[in-house]
């Protein structure tokens, strides 16, 4: 057991390394196509798809009798204000932000509704029983948009309004590729239903965008956990079958090696609770979801820097087991962390196609989390280093090593925004100005 001195004033943690913009292992830069604008798609842009961050996939549900509500009042569904009862039609599960306006005694209903729980006999994770689950609107950007404007600069909505001014076109050379963001890619030879069947319909969809551009190859953007979804699905495509189809990765706010800041939900109650959707809904399930331990810090970025501060001990990423107990997860829980979770981390390669990475860095992100009286139910005291004020600048360096370690990676450029933050990568002005000038580029680099 590690014990820690004292920890030093809070205007001592802050700590903040801004950093200029930087352009790192540049090695072939193509020249930008003129902007030309028209109520057309140009014939000469490759396809886009775009694969949005966490939260930002639309989810329909529908309740059988074998649903067990946790009051009587969760046993109908939300249909956007009306109910729906049990063994009745489809309603908007995720985000149904109407419906909780007007009725935000559902949010429980919610949030027991978007549980997930895992089968030991399948040996996978899935939904409640007696809740049937589809994502919204795949192939088509549509579902990125949410009835929240305080939504609209989290989810790729600015971007597509972007693309679309530079004459990409939704269904003609541009498509979206929403996921189920409660699960997540399991290490190799672990069944993983969801995901798997989220890489096969991601493949058939940049298959048909590229038959339907006359075999041009696609353009792979993503946000933030997208990111690491795409970067699952990339190494678990045939090679071949990547230098076909994909022309550029563009991928958004996301290194390798996770971030602290992930550990903040996971202590027990940490976070207070919030009247807002995503606060009250998330906060209640997260524990639950596939996916909450896949962008956790992982070994091979952070090692044995501390990375939660109590007085009696010190957890870095190589105590996360210790971390997940402490923080009140049961040991089959961290079983699943150790078999499911932990091997993806430490098995992110390179994609082997060209790659173009975008960051914000400039804004206070968490770099530790002092929880000095060991209450995890507190709010924690904050160290904060440099990011997008989500991801950690660790881990985009990680990505650079990473990346430019493998002499079979070819082309790769990290471009690193400064004062951005994470959403503001995908909605400030002069952001999304470089973001698409990056996709506009990619149509012309061999």
């Amino acid at each position: 057991m590690e014990s820690t001195p004292t920890p030093p004033p809070p205007q001592q943690q802050q700590q903040q390394r801004l950093l200029p913009l930087v352009v790192v292992f540049l090695f072939v830069v193509g020249a930008l196509p003129a902007a030309t604008h028209g109520a057309t798609s140009s014939p000469h842009f490759h396809p886009v798809v775009l694969v949005p961050g966490n939260t930002c996939g639309q989810l329909d549900a529908r309740l059988t009798d074998e649903y067990e509500p946790p009051t009587p009042a969760c046993r109908g569904g939300v249909r956007y204000g009306s109910r729906a009862s049990a063994g009745g039609g489809w309603f908007r599960l995720w985000e149904n932000f109407t419906a909780l306006q007007e009725d935000p005694a559902l949010s429980p209903c919610y949030a027991d509704q978007l549980r997930l729980v895992y089968d030991p006999v399948a040996g996978d994770y899935r939904n409640v029983p007696g809740v049937d689950t589809r994502v919204v609107s795949f192939g088509s950007t549509r579902g990125f948009r949410s009835d929240d404007p305080a939504r609209k600069d989290v989810c790729m909505e600015r971007l597509v309004e972007a693309l679309e001014e530079e004459r990409y076109a939704e269904g003609e050379n541009l498509f979206g590729a929403p996921y189920d963001f409660r699960y997540a890619p399991a290490a190799p030879g672990l069944p993983s239903g969801v995901f798997s069947d989220f890489t096969s319909r991601l493949r058939r969809l940049v298959e048909r965008a590229s038959e339907r551009n006359g075999g041009k190859p696609v353009i792979l953007v993503t946000h933030s956990l997208g990111g690491l979804f795409a970067m699952v699905f990339l190494d678990r495509t045939p090679l071949p079958w990547r230098r076909r189809y994909i022309k550029h990765f563009v991928m958004l706010c996301l290194g390798v090696g996770g971030s602290p800041l992930n550990m903040w939900p996971l202590a027990a109650s940490s976070i207070p609770s919030s009247s807002s959707l995503v606060g009250s809904v998330l906060t209640y399930g997260n524990r639950s979801f596939a996916s909450m331990f896949s962008l956790l810090p992982s070994p091979a970025v952070y090692g044995d820097t501390p990375l939660v501060i109590t007085r009696a001990k010190n957890y870095s990423a190589d105590d996360m087991p210790e971390f997940l107990s402490a923080a009140g997860f049961s040991d089959d829980e961290v079983a699943l962390y150790r078999a499911r979770a932990l091997p993806v981390t430490l098995d992110l390669r390179a994609p082997l196609v060209p790659l173009t990475s975008i960051d914000g860095v400039g804004v206070p992100t968490v770099d530790k989390l002092v929880f000095w009286d060991g209450n995890f139910s507190a709010k924690p005291q904050v160290v904060n280093g440099d990011g997008d004020g989500q991801i950690n600048l660790d881990t985009v360096l990680a990505l650079e090593r990473l990346i430019g370690d493998d002499p079979d990676q070819g082309y790769f450029k990290s471009i690193l925004i400064p004062n951005t933050t994470h959403k503001g990568v995908i909605s400030d002005e002069l952001a999304l100005k470089r973001v698409v000038s990056e996709i506009l580029g990619a149509n012309s680099i061999n």
